[in-house]
């Protein structure tokens, strides 16, 4: 039967295919808390604990549990939008300094990280 040999190649091809599929940039760490310090982010947020603002922990595991967690962790960045803070009172989100949608998805990703 020439059919196992065909069955035994076209498995092979699919998986050796399948490892070319293109991956996901690795997160520049270096240049997303740059950035953050840059945009004074950090003096509202901290890693693990929080400050004015929440956690990066605690900001990646709200967006993690949304589809579109990177999308919504943008718009935030760079719409302005009123938040409310961890005291209680409310105020406009500072916009990110940056309009490359590379930096901004590398700070995203790395904030989704934590």
């Amino acid at each position: 039967m020439k059919i196992k040999p065909l069955l035994a190649v076209a498995g092979t091809l699919f998986v050796a295919l399948a490892g070319l599929s293109p991956a996901h940039a690795a997160v520049d760490e270096a240049a997303a808390l740059a950035l953050a310090k840059k945009n004074d982010c950090t003096k509202c947020h901290a890693l693990d604990k929080t400050k004015k603002g929440p956690s990066y922990k605690k900001i990646a595991a709200k967006y993690k549990q949304k589809k579109l967690g990177e999308k919504e962790a943008i718009k935030q960045m760079t719409e302005g939008k009123k938040v409310k803070l961890e005291d209680g009172t409310e105020e406009d989100h500072k916009i990110i300094d940056t309009k490359d949608p590379k930096e901004l998805s590398n700070i995203a990703q790395w904030i989704l990280s934590r």
